[in-house]
């Protein structure tokens, strides 16, 4: 399986589960997720305000991107254990997206050299 690290450095945010999409997740990768309990937003953190002025704004700052090289096929099974697995069994926290046509992996900015090397040990191709 092939993977790409994405450039930039990502944030996971939480708003309350009643607050609109914000304007400013609007370029780059932007994940936004609504449930009943919160709207969640993973974007480049360089989008987000650095005022305070976002009432209820909650935000883990310094993760890194790996990108699954897809389009996937939807029968394909193991994609997200096959590159958890290895990494939990090194204490290496990830945060996953599956979209339509892939998965992508944040993990903190400081363990992704590691992260890397754990992956490339197991058989996965960089490029």
């Amino acid at each position: 399986m092939q993977l790409t690290r994405v450039p930039g450095e990502y944030s996971i945010c939480r708003l309350d589960a009643d607050a609109e999409s914000p304007p400013w997740a609007n370029r780059g990768f932007v994940s936004i997720t609504r449930t009943e309990d919160e709207l969640s937003i993973v974007c480049l953190s360089s989008l987000l305000p650095s005022d305070g002025s976002v009432p209820g704004l909650a935000r883990e700052d310094g993760w890194g991107m790996i990108k699954v090289l897809g389009p996937l096929d939807f029968g394909l099974t193991g994609v997200i254990s096959s590159i958890a697995a290895p990494l939990a069994d090194h204490r290496v926290s990830i945060f996953s997206i599956s979209t339509y046509d892939t998965d992508y992996f944040l993990v903190k900015q400081e363990k992704m050299d590691l992260a890397l090397g754990l992956l490339r040990s197991y058989g996965f191709e960089l490029l």
